[in-house]
């Protein structure tokens, strides 16, 4: 075994010890907390980079690519708890793209958060989210990646609400901890529950992993309730986990509220840290996935990967459809991203780890192209989020123009030249011939359609027409009228990631499937043929026609009439609403999710917990109370029995015998004449007694 798989775990270890470090460092050395995350985060992305290689070159060789190391960790009994970690092809891309996109994260950070007071504090918290992130994708064992995606979860908390002083910052961070743990309940249960059942939680053991044939064999082979396998009940616990996680419906309401934390903590969560962690826990547990009886794969497939596909399908759905009808330019992009995590599950149901995969790299690319690049718009306008008070920005904005305009393509999957066209069509034409439904596909597609269409709105509205930022003013707390260009410190990762966003589909073409081959373990080979299959045509064929129908309406509404400088900008309505306002209205209140959940979850939880203080007030406290008062009186009897009785009756036979002993002690003096005058009146009184008797 190779020093860099010896040696895999400095890789989530270096971000963690800087952020130990810069944690201990004061507010005024931001030099010193910006330089060592980003030279941890540097470090660690050669390592990746010599991981990476490391497999490639196992791969080219033909050897065994999958490499573990596994130690003791505790004992308790006479067993013994083990972790470890894992480098394969799934390892080694996660560890790449984490690192590489995390990294220039980092870095447009020092721009971004230029003017932070607590600066280094925020370092010390992104460092301590990648490490945490990192740490999940080397696990080797589900006990190590449940204590990292704990890890994610706390850092997020930190991060999201790292405002604390603004309200909203505080109750979003508050929200995503909550709503992420009521999923991270379900996993532990599931991870519980497969270790009850294989007595490991090592996924990879010479044969005895919790993933290997001889534990997925006994797995498929109990039967639980409604017929279920073992192995479907485990696995769908655990995926409610990565639904948490992933912003999967009806699990998402916390993501959108997510952007109330500053925008490279939001690039990094929407892009290639937290919600990325879901879809990498059903690619890494996908045997167990799709574990079937007799280790057979039928036609079917299994439950869990039926469920999978229905959730992704509808949330990418429901991510779009909100998205068209919001303002704000971070939540838009936090709608899109629910959507195409939606589609990643798609992918993976439908297609496998390889679709699902390809796809969240792509979008790891592209989305936090799109986060950085509303940042840099943010930071140019002074704080302005509404883009209604924005416009005419690609002017002033060039660079972050171009380099937003290639995100927005690769997001909507403009055919051949943009990365998000060939991930997005792989999942479609997976779905197309998947065996259960054609409904995931056309959910797919009319998706793709939204996606093209609202960020052509946000197109329109943000760089499009004149600057609408000096009317807005006088509204809102935004004095700047001036909008700027950012820094090269934000730019060149921008431009850096927009290269990404054109250029990494050609990893995964029908014609070099590269990245399924690694993934798969498969050598692969250009085959410009595969584009003769009619089916993969047809699908490409209408995919691209629904981006340009997309794009097409998005001009018709928002480009045909673009909208002009007014100080009631923000009050005038979309054309969208204008259309049909009652749709709008819905989907501008996000289907009223979040209402439903305060009528019913939170009212009925607010309820319970005045049953519950009620029953604490008036039961359980008169119980207690009642307990209490019952000990008292017989403490008080206690008492009064020891005082009056006992007590009294000792003292008294003490006070006689105290009296008998003083009568004694006077017979008792020591003086020989008092002895003889005794005896005397003794013999005295003894021959009265006797005369009087004789003479009786």
């Amino acid at each position: 075994m190779t020093g860099i798989v010896q040696n895999l775990w400095l890789v989530p270890a270096l971000p963690i010890l800087a952020a130990g470090a810069i944690a201990l460092a004061k507010q005024r050395n931001r030099i010193f907390a910006a330089s060592l995350a980003i030279g941890s985060m540097t470090l660690s992305f050669f390592l990746s980079l010599c991981a990476f290689a490391h497999v490639l070159w196992l791969s080219h060789h033909g050897e065994q690519e999958l490499q573990v190391v596994n130690f003791r960790w505790f004992q308790f009994g006479n067993e013994w708890l083990r972790l470890g970690w894992m480098l394969n092809p799934l390892t080694a891309v996660m560890l790449l793209m984490v690192t590489f996109v995390g990294l220039l994260i980092f870095i447009y950070s020092i721009g971004y958060m230029a003017h932070e007071e607590n600066f280094t504090r925020f370092f010390c918290f992104l460092a301590l989210f990648a490490g945490a992130m990192l740490g999940v994708v080397i696990a080797n064992s589900l006990l190590l990646l449940f204590m990292c995606w704990e890890l994610v979860g706390l850092t997020s908390y930190l991060l999201i609400g790292f405002w604390y002083h603004n309200p909203k910052a505080a109750a979003a961070a508050k929200k995503a901890f909550i709503v992420t743990r009521i999923g991270d309940l379900a996993f532990f249960l599931g991870m519980a529950w497969l270790y009850a059942q294989t007595g490991t939680l090592l996924f990879y053991d010479n044969g005895a992993g919790c993933l290997e044939h001889t534990a997925l064999a006994s797995l498929v082979a109990q039967t639980t309730i409604l017929g279920l396998t073992a192995s479907t009940g485990i696995a769908l616990l655990i995926f409610c986990g990565a639904a948490g996680k992933s912003g999967q419906v009806p699990l998402h309401v916390w993501l959108p509220d997510a952007m109330e934390g500053p925008t490279p903590v939001s690039a990094l969560i929407h892009a290639a840290t937290m919600v990325a962690a879901g879809v990498f826990l059903i690619a890494r547990i996908y045997p167990l996935m799709s574990a079937h009886t007799g280790m057979a794969l039928p036609l079917t497939p299994t439950v869990a990967l039926q469920v999978v596909t229905w959730v992704g399908a509808i949330t990418a759905v429901f991510g779009a459809m909100i998205a068209v009808a919001h303002y704000d330019i971070k939540r838009i992009l936090a709608y899109s991203t629910i959507s195409q995590l939606g589609y990643m599950m798609m992918g993976l149901g439908v297609g496998g780890v390889a679709v699902g995969m390809f796809h969240l790299l792509t979008h790891a690319f592209f989305k936090a192209l799109l986060f950085l690049g509303a940042g840099s718009v943010i930071h140019g306008c002074s704080g302005e989020q509404d883009i209604r008070r924005m416009g005419g920005l690609r002017r002033l904005m060039p660079i972050t123009f171009a380099t937003y305009a290639v995100g927005m393509l690769a997001l909507c999957g403009f055919p051949l030249f943009f990365s998000g066209f060939w991930s997005k069509d792989a999942i479609l034409h997976a779905a197309h011939t998947w065996s259960v439904s054609q409904v995931p596909f056309y959910l797919g597609a009319f998706g793709a359609l939204l996606t093209a269409f609202y960020m052509t709105r946000q197109i329109y509205y943000v760089f499009g027409g004149t600057s609408r930022l000096a009317g807005a003013s006088h509204a809102s707390s935004h004095a700047s009228t001036t909008p700027h260009e950012s820094a090269a410190v934000m730019t060149i990762p921008l431009l850096i990631l927009a290269s990404f966003a054109m250029l990494l589909g050609l990893i995964g073409t029908p014609a070099w499937p590269w990245l399924q081959a690694f993934l798969d373990g498969q050598p692969t080979a250009l085959h410009f043929s595969a584009f003769a299959n009619a089916e993969l045509l047809a699908v490409m064929l209408s995919s691209s026609l629904l981006v340009f129908l997309g794009l097409g309406l998005g001009w018709w509404f928002y480009g045909r009439k673009p909208m002009e400088d007014s100080p009631k900008a923000d009050a005038m309505p979309d054309a969208v609403e204008q259309l049909q306002p009652r749709i709008f209205a819905v989907l501008n209140h996000s289907f009223y999710v979040d209402e439903l959940y305060a009528a019913t979850l939170l009212r009925l939880n607010a309820g319970w917990g005045h049953v519950c203080d009620w029953l604490d007030r008036w039961v359980w406290n008169g119980a207690v109370q009642t307990v209490a008062h019952l000990a008292l009186g017989l403490a008080w009897a206690d008492d009064f029995v020891d005082t009056r009785i006992v007590n009294a009756g000792f003292d008294e036979g003490c006070q006689g015998v105290s009296r008998g002993g003083k009568i004694l002690a006077l017979l008792q003096g020591g003086q020989v004449q008092s002895y003889l005058r005794r005896i005397g009146f003794a013999l005295i009184a003894l021959a009265v007694f006797l005369l009087w008797g004789a003479k009786g």
